[in-house]
């Protein structure tokens, strides 16, 4: 079992940065993928980004892919994902999630455990 605390969200001008953390508890962080997904307002949740549980391996979406980067530090139980050149359609609550599949895993029902999220809003 793992749970998970996601923060850095926040209000941005469209092109802006932020970076989003995902503090995990439990001693097997580093046994995990880990990704993050997001939800728009009346949409569906989509993957965002996965990364395998030694950091070997991302993946993307198509559409966040050279904006953002995600990078995790097993020694400190987090997850990140950094977010440049920001677009109002980015605007969504973030989800991080691990999977006990150690490869990166990109669909939803492949992970075990969510946190509750943090809002990111884009202005234009």
């Amino acid at each position: 079992q793992v749970q998970l605390v996601e923060s850095g969200g926040g209000l941005v001008q469209a092109g802006g940065s932020l970076r989003l953390s995902c503090v995990a508890s439990g001693r097997t962080f580093s046994s995990y993928a880990m990704g993050w997904f997001r939800q728009a307002p009346g949409k569906d949740r989509e993957f965002v980004a996965a990364i395998g549980w030694l950091g070997v391996g991302t993946y993307y979406t198509d559409s966040v892919e050279g904006r953002f980067t995600i990078s995790r530090d097993n020694a400190k139980n987090t997850l990140y994902l950094q977010m440049n050149s920001l677009k109002p359609e980015d605007t969504a609550v973030y989800y991080c999630a691990a999977s006990v599949v150690r490869i990166v895993v990109v669909t939803e029902q492949e992970y075990d455990f969510w946190g509750q999220g943090t809002q990111v809003t884009v202005s234009s």
